[in-house]
Formats: C-alpha cells, sequence, structure tokens
C-alpha cells in the first residue's frame, strides 16, 4: 500500500490505494514510517517527494474501515504512528515534498502540511473533515497550529469545511496552486532539482534551526541560531560556497541554479 521509489536523489512515497482515495491505514503509516527513514539514513537522497495513487486523492485520511472499536488500547497506539511520521518528517534533515494530487482530508490533509513544500492541483480539495464524523484533528493540530493563524485553524476544526487550493495558499497551508497534473508534475520535478543540488549541510542545519526555533523564546532562539550559523561556516560547502563568491563563480555543487520561477 505504500510505494518507495528512488530515482537519484530522489525518492518517491506514494499512498497507493486509490480505489478507496489512499487511507491512511495503519500499513501506510508504518510504511510511510520505514520509507522516511530508509531515505533519511542514505546519504544519496537529497529530496523526499510523498504523494498519492492516482488522479482522485492524495489522501482521504484516517482508514475507518472495520476495527475501530475491537482494540481501544491497541488503536490507540497505532494512531500514534502518525505524530511518528511527523517526527520523522521534521528532524531526518532531508527536505519533504507534498505532491498534492487530488482530494487531502483529514489526517491527509496533516501529511501534506507536514512537508516543508506542498504543491497542489488547483482542483484538489483540503479540509479537517474529522467534526462530521464525530472526531477531532486532534495530531494534524499540532502542525496546523503552526501553519495558519489560530482563528482561521479553529474555525476549520470546528466546521470541517471543505476549500480549495487557492484558499489552502492564502491561509499559508500551500506553497504553490498548479493548473492540472501536467503542470504540478513540472512543478514537483522543478522544486526537486533545485533542493537535490543545495548544499546537505547548510540544508541539515537551516532546515531542523527553522523548525526547532518555533517553540523558543526571543532571546533563547536568537542565541540558538548563532551557534547554528556558527556550525554552517564549518562546513565543507560553506567554505566552497564563500571561496566561490569571492571568485565569482558558481559553487561546485550548482551549476545553473535557482529557484523554480513563479508563473
Amino acid at each position: 500500500m505504500l510505494d518507495y521509489r528512488a530515482a537519484g536523489p530522489r525518492v518517491t512515497l506514494t499512498i497507493n490505494d486509490p480505489e478507496r482515495r489512499n487511507p491512511l491505514s495503519g500499513e501506510v503509516m508504518e510504511g510511510l514510517l520505514r520509507g522516511l527513514r530508509a531515505a533519511a539514513a542514505d546519504p544519496g537522497v537529497r529530496v523526499i517527494v510523498i504523494t498519492g495513487a492516482g488522479e482522485r486523492a492524495f489522501s482521504a485520511g484516517g482508514d475507518l474501515s472495520g476495527g475501530f472499536f475491537d482494540d481501544p488500547v491497541g488503536n490507540h497506539r497505532m494512531r500514534g504512528l502518525i505524530a511518528d511520521v511527523f517526527r520523522v518528517m521534521r528532524r531526518g534533515g532531508k527536505p519533504t515534498i507534498a505532491r498534492v494530487n487530488g482530494h487531502a482530508l483529514a489526517g491527509g490533509f496533516g501529511l501534506a502540511a507536514a512537508c516543508d513544500i506542498v504543491l497542489a492541483a488547483a482542483d484538489a480539495k483540503l479540509g479537517t473533515t474529522e467534526i462530521k464524523v464525530g472526531l477531532w484533528p486532534m495530531q494534524i493540530s499540532a502542525v496546523l497550529q503552526r501553519l495558519m493563524p489560530a482563528r482561521q485553524a479553529l474555525e476549520l476544526f470546528m466546521t470541517g469545511r471543505v476549500f480549495g487550493a487557492a484558499e489552502g495558499a492564502d491561509l499559508g497551508v500551500v506553497t504553490r496552486v498548479a493548473a492540472d497534473l501536467a503542470e504540478l508534475d513540472v512543478l514537483v520535478d522543478e522544486y526537486a532539482e533545485v533542493l537535490s543540488r543545495t548544499p546537505a549541510a547548510a540544508m541539515q542545519l537551516g532546515r531542523d534551526a527553522f523548525y526547532l526555533i518555533q517553540d523558543m523564546g526571543l532571546d533563547r532562539a536568537l542565541d540558538f541560531l548563532q551557534t547554528g550559523l556558527t556550525a554552517v561556516t564549518m562546513s565543507e560547502e560553506a567554505g566552497e560556497g564563500m571561496r566561490a563568491f569571492v571568485e565569482k563563480r558558481p559553487p561546485s555543487w550548482l551549476a545553473d541554479g535557482g529557484a523554480p520561477q513563479k508563473s
């Protein structure tokens, strides 16, 4: 149900159950954990893409079919898998891209939002729909409250309304909106290419710092970031980058860099 595909510096993790709109079953969550850990441990992997199979859904959220009430303790432990996935995504040191090819609802929305870059097709539908089945978006709220204004997040949690990718961009959850799946794949390829050619030490240390300071006060964050900058400057890539700047040439890891262009 979870496909792992490596192609050069890029790993793509695909939730592969399109007939059921790619639910986040226990099997899928365990597969995501294994795949993320394997990608994080592989020095050849520079970027991770997460997506859903087919054209209808990235993921419609948790798997509510069968056994939901049969084993309360076991199910409680299984629900902790999504928290483990979020932790590995944050601490894995590799940039993550969500390729949102269709509906991303409930836990599926949280999984997409937990990625560093969220690229969505224009007709994708997003939402925290848990309230409609008598639940609440518990674990994913830890991610979403750090991305969007609190009042807007609470409104979504309380109403469970579904909204489009453009509103997701306005809320700060979606990075870029693509007109269709063909354009979405172009965007994913562009970002994956750029991210795969960034200096690994700066990416890991800087990305870690970005997330770690979210819960720090200003003084503590400034002290932490000062140490972080010193750590980055000691990397071989930083030395090469600064020499290249002085010598007016591209650094060795980047021939014709630049971020994906906005249309």
